[in-house]
């Protein structure tokens, strides 16, 4: 009979933690299947991964995918694969879900919009340039080789995900949330407050955010410091970075039909963040001319020359009414 107990215990502990395993999955089974739900009731971007093809255009999807979730782990600076980003931020930091999350910088329809027009480097840029683009800015890397393993498997993934989702024309969550202007400009002090009680607790105190246990990568990614996202990266626009913010953090808070912050606190926290009085920023190796038209300028891009009176300051942290406005007077649409 003793003989026996000891195999008895690791029997019943054994079906104990199956049990347990089983109720998990059915958990989490049931929250995406609701979280399916929600987004079909609301008409916003979907993405179904088990669609994607088990064929070797599957492959270069999978790593494509592979690499926005695992960008430093794959071609970081210590990355299995070359070291092409300087820092081991990952691009689903800001493209959410490897760029398929509603109202995150969604990247779905984004094979079909490039080649594209843009105005920050004032001519056309095809898909893989705009790709480098994010690599060598919030990445601090070098440009991936055109013909490489890795830019055709990003493009491959961006394809899929361009032939896999039903959008139209009423679909939500392909471009940023909007967020309504207050009369008065974003409050970096107010914003610092703001990042004390809401993103301190994953992003540090110093904004240096949080390793994982591997150091490979982060669990919560630096806002500033030497490892950051750097100037003349898009997140370094005070609007820009306020429409993410509102749909997207907190993260354990937020939720696509009911933003956390307020738009003026987004803007607020925004200038806080983007504030370069207070925060050191990567600025090494800017040489590039953006915006090169001045009436094609963003309004929250504060490097003059401006078409219009307003100040560095203003186009930084507003109040950015009075500029949109400025610019519709003059038959010119604002952009931000």
């Amino acid at each position: 009979m003793n003989k026996r107990y000891p195999y008895l215990i690791i029997w019943l502990v054994t079906v104990f933690i199956l049990w347990n395993l089983a109720q998990v999955s059915s958990c989490n089974e049931d929250h995406a299947a609701t979280l399916k739900s929600a987004a079909t009731k609301d008409n916003l971007v979907t993405i179904d991964t088990l669609k994607i093809p088990h064929d070797k255009f599957g492959e270069a999807v999978r790593y494509g995918r592979a690499l926005m979730l695992r960008t430093a782990y794959y071609i970081g600076p210590d990355g299995v694969n070359g070291h092409y980003t300087g820092n081991k931020m990952n691009c689903t930091n800001c493209h959410r879900d490897a760029g398929t999350r509603p109202y995150a910088f969604n990247l779905v329809n984004s094979f079909k919009e490039y080649p594209q027009y843009r105005a920050r480097e004032g001519r056309i840029l095809s898909l893989a340039e705009r790709i480098n683009n994010c690599v060598m800015r919030p990445n601090l890397g070098r440009p991936l080789p055109l013909d490489g393993r890795e830019m055709i498997s990003i493009m491959s993934y961006l394809k899929w995900l361009s032939d896999s989702a039903s959008v139209n024309s009423h679909t939500k969550g392909l471009k940023n949330m909007e967020v309504s202007f207050p009369d008065r400009a974003a409050s970096s002090d107010q914003g610092e407050k703001l990042y004390a009680q809401h993103c301190e607790r994953c992003h540090a105190a110093n904004g240096e955010g949080q390793m994982q246990f591997d150091q490979a990568t982060y669990t919560y990614p630096p806002l500033w410091g030497p490892k950051a996202y750097r100037q003349g990266s898009s997140m370094h626009r005070v609007v820009k970075l306020a429409q993410w913010l509102v749909a997207n953090m907190p993260f354990d808070k937020v939720a696509h039909n009911k933003p956390f912050l307020t738009d003026a606190e987004a803007l607020d926290l925004a200038a806080f963040i983007n504030d370069d009085k207070k925060h050191p920023r990567p600025s090494k190796g800017i040489t590039e001319v953006q915006y090169p038209h001045a009436n094609e300028k963003a309004i929250d891009y504060d490097k003059g020359p401006f078409n219009d009176p307003f100040s560095e300051t203003q186009h930084k942290y507003g109040p950015y009414k009075p500029i949109a406005d400025y610019w519709k007077s003059k038959g010119l649409k604002p952009t931000y």
